[in-house]
């Protein structure tokens, strides 16, 4: 495993991982940029990985399993996105042909910068996987979102990119539906939401991880669909229903989608003109397509509904809905907050079951698409205890 450390304060938080990783049994190496080599030596790393600092001529060019870059700084960051190299991380990330993990480190105005979104987006794109940054204090003394995740977690995240291909979902069919279905109005105008995908795709990138084989219904999707998993164009509610139920037999169903309640009663295939006039819209309930899939499961499905609300009362309806649809579990987010849910990338949910609730904290979207596969493999297992016996 190759360990990228780049040039900020969270290099000592690199060294625990070093430590955790060798402690796992893993072959550590570890490549120190010169910047990083201001906050913690070389030869530190190079200790608790238990090598020689000589063993390879080109340690950088090693064939890995993994890549891992903690710290990853804005400047390391939009490197690794444009393909620079110029110093032993970034020639390791061209010349790697495994998975990569990063974990950025930075001044949250730094993170939040548009340019440093875009770099994250074409990272995403090429299916490289980010742990973290979290939230709280930064060395320079702001609070926000910048500081590398801790050792432990990317540990874990580790763990998890290394599983063999026959992972905890292998041989399982996962639906996974994501982004906002629009309606048209006319040629050009639509009844629509502002749901980007970006759940959805985590979910769907975490379920192929896992070894499943993923099937992805985008809606308008405002990220691209992640490697290695079938996608199906369906921008509409009829679309995506007609999709969805073509593989109601899925063993793992997760219904992220934003799917239209109302639609135009009558569409133009014309753009209507503006001439001062009020335009009055009559909107129909659309089919429930949550409901269709419930009344299709068969034995040892999971079906998983999601849940856009608003405040303490959206939370109630989606207790409600977890027996009303008749599904395994409802995810509760509230779209109502700014800085979670529709077009952020993180979330924050309460995951509700016949046997509890659990509420997930405030986090990276690919860290909470885990969090909710986890409760749904959960629910996989038992119905496979119960079918033995």
């Amino acid at each position: 495993m190759l360990v990228g450390v780049s040039g900020g304060i969270a290099a000592y938080k690199a060294c625990e991982l070093v430590r955790l990783l060798v402690k796992a049994g893993h072959e550590v190496v570890p490549l120190v940029t010169p910047a990083a080599e201001g906050f913690v030596r070389a030869a530190t790393f190079d200790a608790l990985a238990r090598r020689s600092p000589t063993q390879e001529p080109y340690p950088h060019l090693a064939r890995a399993d993994l890549l891992v870059v903690a710290p990853c700084t804005a400047n390391t960051l939009a490197k690794l996105a444009h393909g620079l190299a110029d110093n032993l991380v970034s020639e390791a990330a061209l010349a790697h042909e495994g998975p990569t993990l990063v974990a950025p480190a930075m001044n949250p105005r730094m993170w939040a910068h548009p340019a440093t979104r875009a770099n994250v987006e074409r990272l995403r794109s090429r299916g490289v996987e980010l742990v973290g940054p979290g939230e709280g204090d930064t060395a320079e003394g702001e609070q926000g979102v910048g500081r590398m995740a801790e050792p432990e977690e990317i540990l874990e995240r580790c763990t998890a990119l290394l599983r063999p291909n026959n992972g905890s979902l292998h041989g399982k069919r996962v639906l996974v539906t994501a982004g906002g279905t629009r309606e048209p109005l006319d040629a050009v105008r639509y009844v629509g939401n502002r749901s980007s995908g970006r759940m959805g795709v985590a979910l769907a990138a975490e379920a192929r991880r896992r070894g499943a084989e993923v099937t992805l219904l985008g809606a308008n999707l405002a990220v691209p669909p992640p490697p290695g998993v079938e996608h199906v164009d369906t921008p509409t509610t009829a679309d995506l229903e007609r999709e969805a139920l073509a593989r109601a037999d899925a063993d793992l169903v997760l219904m992220a989608a934003a799917v239209a309640d109302y639609a135009p009663a009558h569409a133009s295939l014309e753009k209507r003109p503006k001439d001062g006039e009020p335009w009055r819209v009559e909107l129909r309930p659309t089919r429930d397509v949550l409901r269709e899939l419930s009344q299709r499961r068969t034995n040892g499905q999971v079906l998983v509904g999601f849940a856009a609300d608003t405040g303490r009362r959206g939370l109630e309806r989606a207790r409600e809905k977890l027996h009303a649809k008749g599904v395994s579990l409802i995810v509760f987010n509230d779209v109502g907050r700014g800085d979670i849910g529709f077009d952020a990338a993180e979330n924050e949910v309460t995951i509700v079951g016949r046997d509890g609730e659990r509420r997930v904290a405030k986090a990276p979207k690919e860290r909470v698409a885990a969090e909710i596969v986890d409760e749904a493999e959960r629910l996989l297992e038992g119905h496979g205890r119960a079918s033995a016996h």
